[in-house]
């Protein structure tokens, strides 16, 4: 099978999975599937603090950040070592979670990567039809970014911060005009010349730092997430330009191999020209959002989501992982998953209508697309959350904590009853 046909037969799949054991609260793992968890292009984690969700989180975002500098030779000839792992693992600030049998294993697209009681391997996937994502960490801190603009000066804040600090100033200054936002009819408008952020209503107009906790945790992830998701594909976007010297030298070496290669048909040629232009021009996102949730109403908190999931399905191997506190964030995933299943079926126009009123079309999900894990913070572990053909069961950890506080409640009433 030459290169385009297999290409264009992996199109469309982009199934990762990784195994965790022993590293910092993930002690026993993922409890099925010999401890190897999918991460799907849906991917949400629930479980109390300190069970490991943001753990398991940013190793995510590490290893696929390790996979895709391998594709790029960043590494140079020998490729990855165990000193440069732990490094790329300090930057999630979480190499102290490192133990002596810690074991984290990789499968992505690419590569096989392997961490293993203080030992690296890798193996490259020769046939993988690789998306190059642009990876984004959204961290929890991110109102933060609201209030203070040149967060570079600060010192002690976590790296991811920085980043996503970087990503916030490029999307801000990619915008022209007001934008509208998905939470109380409201608009978001940034002011290059005197580089000033503004929400505004029908009768108000107040500086984001003026702004509601809610608005200043949700405008950073929803206009940096906006910008990401939509700059794919423009030539002109920053996402896609400026290589660096070292890039574009291998660039030419490989291109010039190419050429000089008398065995290799045009066929073959054109197609490896523009696999290796798409190793370097981002043609997938990846977007890691901690509690998208934060300082949100109910309401609000759907209308963030069906955002994020709307900008996950504008390419079809684009990721959304979340970690979530929220009950109504997998109500409202439910939803999004029930309509999907709907959109399936031969839906006469006045029904796809009252769809619509529920949920965009365009923020619906696939069942087969999504996965929901359960951390126990008591055993260190991971689970799959039970699902009914594919929609979310009522019976998770968020849900059985308000179960508890309604049982608590009825107690006090008898309790009140007997006096």
């Amino acid at each position: 099978m030459d290169v385009l046909k297999y290409l264009n037969l992996l199109r469309g799949i982009s199934m990762s999975r990784i195994r965790i054991q022993n590293v910092g609260p993930v002690r026993e793992g993922y409890r099925s599937n010999d401890g190897w968890l999918d991460i799907s292009n849906m991917t949400v984690f629930i479980g109390n603090q300190g069970s490991g969700k943001s753990t398991v989180a940013k190793l995510i975002s590490t290893m696929s950040w390790i996979e895709k500098a391998l594709v790029r030779g960043d590494f140079g000839s020998q490729g990855l070592d165990a000193r440069q792992f732990r490094s790329h693992v300090s930057y999630q600030n979480i190499e102290h979670y490192l133990r002596p049998d810690s074991i984290i294993e990789y499968e992505g697209r690419a590569y096989f990567i392997s961490y293993v009681r203080g030992e690296v391997t890798f193996q490259k996937n020769e046939e993988n039809g690789y998306a190059f994502p642009k990876i984004m960490y959204v961290p929890s801190e991110r109102n933060f970014l609201s209030s203070v603009r040149n967060v570079d000066v600060l010192k002690g804040l976590p790296s991811t911060l920085y980043t996503f600090s970087d990503e916030f100033i490029a999307a801000l200054e990619s915008l022209s005009g007001q934008v509208d936002l998905p939470v109380n009819d409201a608009k978001f408008e940034y002011q290059e010349l005197t580089r000033t952020s503004y929400i505004s209503g029908s009768d108000y107009q107040i500086n984001l730092t003026q702004a509601s906790s809610g608005f200043q945790s949700f405008v950073p992830l929803y206009v940096v997430s906006h910008y990401l998701a939509t700059s794919l594909n423009k030539k002109t976007s920053q996402s896609t330009q400026d290589l660096s010297i070292e890039e574009s030298k291998r660039i030419r070496r490989e291109i010039e191999d190419l050429f000089a290669n008398p065995n290799i048909s045009d066929e073959v040629r054109k197609a490896s020209l523009e696999y290796l232009s798409s190793r370097f021009s981002y043609s997938s996102f990846v977007n890691i959002v901690e509690e998208p949730e934060q300082n949100l109403f109910p309401s609000s908190q759907q209308q963030v989501l069906n955002s994020l999931i709307r900008f996950k399905n504008m390419h079809e191997q684009n990721k959304l992982v979340v970690t979530t506190h929220s009950p109504y964030i997998i109500n409202f995933l439910s939803i999004a998953i029930q309509a999907g299943s709907l959109l399936k079926r031969d839906i006469p126009t006045e029904l796809l209508d009252k769809i619509k009123r529920v949920v965009p079309i365009e923020s619906t999900l696939k069942a087969e697309e999504v996965a929901v894990y359960q951390f126990d913070e008591q055993r260190g572990s991971i689970c799959d959350l039970p699902n009914f053909e594919g929609i979310p069961s009522d019976k998770n950890y968020l849900n059985q904590f308000l179960s508890a506080g309604n049982e608590a409640f009825d107690t006090l009433l008898e309790i009140e009853q007997e006096l």
